[in-house]
């Protein structure tokens, strides 16, 4: 297995985002530096791919990953009915550490997993990470770990867990916030947080005061290894 390319160095950084952006193109899985923790990462359009993504996680279709996107605009492409509540929030907290579920675009040609019809959307705030979405486009992104494990914030811990089946591992250090992002869920009514990481309630309701359902009591935290903090993905219209 190749060494992970250290990222700190501006010659390794590109060779590294050139082979993963050409590991991404043929279909194979790469780990990647986000703002939260390290990603597992594979071309968003291609059904094999996000299966062998699922498959380095020990993971089924009924846990889809969350699609990171390269810039804000993208998320026309990929959602439908994105309400002024959902574009404020957009440009207060992206990029950064905030998941938001939406109803994905019915014409797109795509097999996430067993969605219902949502996509659950992040712009991470990490200038490698960035990199390689602006060369690959919309990447299916989990965090990089083995289902049940604890997300890595560290390349080595990612390689521990991973090993062979990914292709190209990118090391940018220690992950930023070392800590899952927020979901919001947006695709049915009301803005619901279902998952506290990152950025908490009270910061999401400050920002943006209006357009929330009514709470039903705290929303609760992350679970140990939670997709999208520390697993960023969803299942359904709701799960992270």
């Amino acid at each position: 297995m190749r060494p992970p390319f250290d990222c700190a160095d501006p010659v390794v950084r590109d060779r590294g985002l050139s082979a993963a952006h050409n590991a991404v193109k043929r279909g194979e899985v790469v780990v990647l530096p986000t703002d939260t923790v390290y990603g597992i990462g594979a071309d968003a359009f291609n059904p094999a791919a996000v299966k062998r993504l699922l498959e380095a996680k020990g993971r089924g279709r009924d846990m889809p990953p969350p699609v990171l996107v390269p810039e804000t605009r993208t998320v026309d492409g990929l959602a439908s009915s994105i309400s002024f509540a959902v574009r404020e929030l957009i440009d207060a907290f992206w990029p950064g550490a905030l998941t938001i579920i939406c109803r994905a675009q019915p014409s797109l040609t795509w097999d996430l997993g067993e969605t219902n019809g949502t996509v659950a959307l992040r712009m991470p705030l990490h200038p490698v990470a960035l990199e390689l979405l602006r060369l690959t486009g919309p990447m299916a992104v989990s965090s990089a770990n083995r289902s049940g494990q604890p997300a890595a914030t560290l390349v080595e811990e990612a390689v521990e867990q991973l090993g062979e089946s990914v292709r190209v591992y990118l090391d940018a250090g220690a992950s930023p916030k070392g800590a899952p992002s927020t979901i919001v869920d947006a695709s049915d009514g009301p803005l619901r947080v279902v998952r506290v990481g990152a950025l908490s309630e009270a910061e999401l309701r400050a920002a943006v005061p209006n357009g929330w359902a009514e709470p039903e009591g705290p929303a609760e935290p992350g679970p140990a290894e939670p997709e999208a903090p520390v697993d960023e993905e969803h299942s359904g219209a709701a799960s992270g």
